[in-house]
């Protein structure tokens, strides 16, 4: 796979307020392309909007940022072009009925559908089954899945798949469509510490290969770009926010608990 430029995320003052008040607030940002970026911070801290946001997926209230040299909101259709969703519950879900044949099959014909060109599309069909094959293999290795591996290769459901097993095909669905931004939610949710080990390196092989990486988890590894979300109290309210740079500055700022982030998502609006 031909490893795309990534996109350079910046942020300042950047804010979301939903209809039961502020996701995050106040955030300031600088990673350049190719940079590994972690949200980290509990459930229910505003990190799932945070990433949706710098993502074009939902649309921020306040501040300006830039995603690829793309503004926003302005510009959140071209952003959704070049940043893809690995895994994020209730937006981007694996199907646990299909299989993984399945999924890689249809994620291949969905990208040759929409984003082929014309002359792609008039290719004769044994030429469009090599390209699709070779993409789905490529994208295979840099997310480091190989189902012959699975307990019945590639005809293996996805409810049987194993945490980071799933978390891998996520990641290889994604980057079918060779992205200049990655992003995962709930990157170490219910894995060991050696399972949180290979998933981090995972998405750093991603980072080191050109796609810049957003992704959200409950503790970021020492060498990532890292936002912090964290909630003062039970109820919703003020939280502090502190983000590093690509330069390794520190920004402070503030934050309230996400109020739920399907609820806000489905509110605010999917352009």
């Amino acid at each position: 796979m031909d490893s795309p430029h990534g996109a350079s995320v910046t942020a300042e003052d950047f804010g979301l307020k939903g209809p039961r008040g502020w996701a995050f607030q106040g955030l300031d940002l600088d990673a350049g392309p190719g940079s590994l970026v972690a949200i980290e911070g509990p459930s229910g801290s505003g990190r799932t909007c945070l990433l949706l946001a710098l993502t074009g997926r939902m649309r921020p209230t306040e501040g300006q940022a830039k995603v690829g040299g793309l503004r926003l909101p302005r510009k959140m259709a071209a952003v959704r072009r070049i940043a893809a969703l690995g895994p994020v519950p209730g937006v981007s879900e694996l199907d646990p009925a299909f299989t993984v044949d399945e999924h890689l099959r249809e994620r291949a014909l969905l990208q040759r559908r929409f984003d082929g060109s014309l002359r792609a599309l008039l290719r004769p069909r044994a030429e469009r089954i090599a390209a699709a094959r070779a993409r789905i293999d490529a994208a295979l290795d840099a997310a480091g899945l190989d189902p012959a591996t699975l307990p019945k290769a590639g005809r293996t459901s996805v409810r049987d798949l194993e945490r980071l097993e799933a978390l891998r095909l996520s990641v290889a669905l994604a980057l079918i469509g060779t992205p200049r931004l990655l992003a995962v939610d709930d990157t170490d949710l219910k894995l060991s510490d050696a399972e949180r080990a290979e998933a981090w390196d995972l998405l750093r092989s991603v980072a080191d290969s050109g796609t810049t990486v957003l992704a959200v988890c409950s503790q970021a590894p020492e060498d990532a770009i890292t936002l912090r979300t964290e909630n003062t109290d039970d109820t919703a309210g003020t939280t502090a926010r502190t983000a590093r740079t690509a330069t390794g500055e520190t920004a402070t700022g503030e934050t309230t608990t996400e109020e739920g982030t399907a609820d806000a998502f489905a509110k605010t609006g999917r352009a």
